[in-house]
């Protein structure tokens, strides 16, 4: 079924959709209490605002400069976070940041539209400003992973003097139909705002069906493969177990989002395009000027080397490295892997702070 064949739906069968998102919570729920959930590490709300959550992770470096965590807007934030030892949250700790991440949470049915501005510059702004009340540092590295690695572009590029480095974990900045596994069903869409106006706010059940759609390699045989060979691996199979919590763990994207993200991005490329607009202003690599690290799997369908390598190429960044995952078994979805793959965490996360330097103490 294409995408455009849901344009069609009945009331009746969007609210079996939506039915979907919370029978797969629960799933995760019952996943969890067989022992399956995150192990967590203690952390401090310092900022709460309508659809997102700033967390402080505890304890707090001394004077170490500032890191924020930016995730995807579409399932929970604890895959940066899972275990302590394939922890992204306690890798940064060790090298004496202070680490914040924003939380997505949930848009409440009757808030107003949010869209790429909101998510990109508004939301990340207001997290900014209260990391910088909370520990005096002017400017923060930014993280992001997928399309949460889009919006740490985004408010990279806007932002350039709040920025010392920005770190982009398999984040699509090129849309070229070639480089893009969803294009057809781009392509078969005419306006992804008929989607959106059929829900409000897109279940995550749709973004899975529409994810296996377009490629059942990487969502579906893949997935059995990693835990076929976890079997073999206690701690890999306890690793494959908490991504598969994880990922029944997802929450509605907001239907503005859903459309910026289908028709300036992945239609229009219009970010790599230079013609992204946001709140204003327009923006593309050019603006980004922040030492750079983009990291990418070469093997990757869902985020191949072309949705990555141009951007990164294109960006105004003196100083850039383009870095390799190399996958790992445990990690259920590859597309994960650099969050929580052990090869990702004894290999790549030291060659991306080796890159980055000693961290400077903060400076108000």
């Amino acid at each position: 079924m294409y995408a455009s064949n849901w344009t069609t739906l009945g009331p009746q069968q969007v609210q079996a959709l939506k039915n979907m998102d919370r029978s797969r919570q629960e799933r995760g729920r019952q996943l969890e209490r067989a022992g399956h959930g995150p192990q967590e590490t203690p952390f401090t709300v310092v900022l709460t605002e309508t659809g997102v959550n700033l967390r402080r992770y505890d304890p707090v470096a001394a004077s170490g400069p500032a890191v924020l965590l930016v995730p995807a807007p579409i399932k929970r934030a604890y895959i940066w976070d899972l275990a302590p030892e394939i922890s992204v949250v306690q890798r940064w700790q060790e090298r004496g940041y202070r680490v914040y991440l924003a939380e997505w949470l949930p848009m409440p049915d009757g808030d107003p539209a949010v869209g790429l501005a909101d998510y990109g510059d508004r939301m990340l702004t207001r997290c900014q400003r209260a990391i910088q009340a909370d520990s005096g540092a002017a400017t923060l590295t930014i993280v992001g992973h997928s399309l949460g690695g889009i919006l740490a572009a985004i408010y990279s590029a806007l932002h350039p003097e709040r920025v010392a480095a920005t770190v982009l974990l398999e984040s699509p900045l090129r849309f070229e139909p070639s480089a893009c596994c969803f294009a057809p069903l781009v392509k078969a869409t005419p306006d992804a705002r008929r989607i959106a106006d059929k829900f409000t706010h897109v279940p995550g059940a749709f973004l899975n069906m529409m994810s296996a759609l377009a490629e059942p390699q990487a969502f579906g045989w893949e997935r059995a493969t990693d835990r076929w060979l976890s079997l073999f691996d206690p701690k890999a199979l306890a690793t494959h177990m908490q991504v598969e919590r994880w990922s029944h763990d997802e929450f509605p994207l907001p239907g503005k989002l859903f459309v910026d993200i289908v028709e300036s991005l992945y239609r229009n490329d219009a970010f790599m395009a230079g013609q992204l607009a946001i709140n204003g202003r327009t923006i593309g690599p050019a603006d980004l000027h922040s030492p750079l690290i983009s990291v990418v799997d070469f093997r990757s369908k869902v985020i191949p080397p072309a949705a990555v390598v141009p951007f990164h190429e294109a960006t105004s960044s003196e100083r850039k490295q383009v870095l390799q995952y190399r996958g790992d078994i445990g990690v259920n979805l590859q597309h994960v892997g650099v969050l929580v793959g052990r090869s990702a965490h004894a290999t790549l996360w030291p060659a991306i702070f080796d890159w980055l330097g000693a961290p400077a103490a903060t400076r108000p």
